[in-house]
């Protein structure tokens, strides 16, 4: 599971203190419900104090110092307690579906990704809802319908982070194929590499790199020897940074394009 950021951390900690004193027929919604499941979101979300606190009509808005309120459907809104925080808010599905509102496609496609992620490593949890779920909690008039819609064909269930829902989105919106995700590279027989994003047609991965790969000196080794075995076995690793992604996108596509072009 990823590990949450400070202002997660301290989110999840406000939406806990309130939830001891909260009202009956309240319950988390938007990002703090999205905070609570685990999800990613971008760091802009969380600025401010503000915890998303929801109702169901005709219920009263919620109103009070750090707290956004919502109202909600009836009809098409499903909330549930959390199996370990004990509290209580929007299912996953629903979850996303009220992100709509505040967030972009890509950021959307990254939640729905982390939603319906199958297990791919030892000890990865099971999703927490199916493309089917989202499909039936997008359903209506609410607002963000449209950036929902847009969003739902390009969820996946392989996809381990945001950043590489990013770099897919990215890639695919330079007008390069849709890459494999977390492709296992095998020669003779044996697993070389796990590698984020892969045409193995071309033989080119597409590696992110997140600021851990810089500062631990034991991972930073263990890429290199990853890299020349790559290498080695006829492979061209295409190495992108936060930096790389979020500031240059079109130099990432570029990059990758010309190693398709070249294998």
């Amino acid at each position: 599971a990823p590990v949450p950021t400070d202002a997660e951390g301290d989110h999840a900690g406000r939406a806990l203190a309130y939830a001891a004193a909260m009202p009956d027929g309240q319950f988390f919604s938007h990002g703090t419900a999205t905070v609570l499941w685990g999800l990613p979101l971008p760091g802009s979300a969380l600025r401010g104090p503000g915890l998303d606190v929801g109702v169901l009509a005709p219920q009263r808005t919620p109103r009070g110092a750090g707290v956004r309120g919502h109202r909600f459907v009836p009809a098409s809104t499903r909330i549930c307690i959390h199996p370990t925080r004990g509290v209580p808010l929007l299912t996953p599905a629903c979850a996303w579906a009220s992100l709509g509102a505040v967030f972009g496609v890509r950021d959307l496609v990254a939640v729905a990704d982390a939603i319906v992620r199958v297990p791919m490593f030892r000890g990865d949890p099971p999703p927490l809802a199916t493309i089917d779920d989202l499909s039936a909690a997008s359903t209506g008039r609410r607002v963000g319908i449209a950036r929902l819609r847009a969003a739902l064909p390009l969820v996946r269930e392989r996809s381990a982070s945001r950043t590489e829902t990013w770099c897919r989105l990215v890639l695919i919106d330079g007008g390069l194929p849709e890459p494999e995700l977390n492709w296992n590279i095998v020669v003779n027989g044996r697993l070389l590499a796990c590698v984020d994003l892969a045409y193995p047609r071309e033989r080119v991965a597409v590696e992110y790199d997140g600021e851990h790969h810089l500062v631990d000196a034991r991972q930073w080794s263990r890429d290199i020897q990853r890299h020349e075995a790559l290498a080695a076995a006829g492979w061209v690793v295409i190495r992108v940074t936060k930096q790389h992604l979020f500031a240059d996108a079109a130099g990432v596509v570029a990059r990758v394009r010309r190693a398709l072009a070249r294998q």
